[in-house]
């Protein structure tokens, strides 16, 4: 069990992070409303002037037994800020019966990274015991796993409360992988994102260019059940995951789709996904 976490996770760079942190910086604690105006960067300079090291370590730690820590600490974050804002709401386990955001079909048996939240959270405990909330825990984390994973560096705004709601109906809306582009695009201008770059780049960062060839088989082989090829693939590309993916291959095998640099937040994934559409 977790308790709640979150923050903006904008990667692609300073104009990108600016977006995301306006769009995701109304946070939620048992109602009540904490303005982006009331973040700021040393919020546990006094309190707690280690934090960020703290949780530095223990992602650092998890990296080398989980290559995909990163990129699933980033889609933590994503999709607990698409639901309620930024308030961790996404870490709360299901009580007495009630379904929870983890219950949902965007994030349950998929969403990752829930024990490396508590492990820093019990690390944080151990030196500044009921300092620092679950919401910057996972906001920090995501800077920190884009930062370690290549990708741009921004300084996170702390102060967020942690939730005590969880919106299952709501995160059974998140963007999800079978959506098509204009549903994509308007759950992020909805989100107040940018519908392309931001889209682009989120999307790609969770996945740092690794996905299950289940999500790619219909477009390599069946696409719209015409039992040939998405015509808008490029054809090297096409023919490259039509290697990584064959068609009666297991679908649930783990892929580079990113042959140069797996494991890494890098602009050649994200051009791949922009060109050859559809995986996004």
């Amino acid at each position: 069990m977790a308790s709640p976490s979150s923050s903006p996770v904008a990667l692609r760079g300073a104009a990108t992070l600016a977006a995301l942190l306006a769009a995701v910086c109304l946070l939620h604690a048992g109602g009540a409303a904490l303005a982006a105006a009331d973040l700021c960067v040393d919020y546990y300079d006094c309190t707690c002037p280690d934090a960020y090291k703290i949780v530095q370590g223990v992602l650092v730690q998890a990296h080398k037994s989980d290559p995909r820590i990163f990129a699933s600490l980033i889609r933590l974050h994503l999709h607990d800020c698409f639901v309620q804002g930024c308030d961790g709401s996404l870490l709360l386990n299901t009580f007495n019966g009630m379904e929870t955001e983890q219950d949902a079909i965007p994030n349950k048996g998929s969403a990752r990274g829930y024990s490396v939240v508590d492990a820093a959270k019990a690390a944080l405990e151990a030196a500044c015991p009921g300092v620092v909330s679950c919401a910057d825990i996972l906001a920090i984390a995501s800077e920190i796993s884009v930062q370690l994973s290549g990708g741009p560096g921004w300084s996170v705004l702390l102060g967020r409360l942690d939730g005590f709601t969880s919106n299952f109906t709501a995160a059974g809306e998140l963007p999800g992988p079978f959506d098509p582009l204009n549903t994509l695009k308007e759950k992020y201008r909805t989100a107040t994102l940018d519908d392309t770059t931001d889209l682009v780049a989120l999307s790609g960062a969770h996945t740092f260019g690794r996905v299950q060839c289940q999500f790619v088989t219909d477009r390599l082989y069946n696409f719209s059940g015409t039992n040939r090829p998405d015509p808008t693939l490029n054809p090297g590309y096409r023919a490259f995951l039509s290697q990584r993916c064959p068609r009666n291959g297991p679908v649930g095998s783990l892929n580079d789709l990113d042959p140069t640099t797996p494991d890494k937040f890098d602009k050649n994934y994200f051009t791949n996904l922009k060109v050859n559409r559809g995986f996004l």
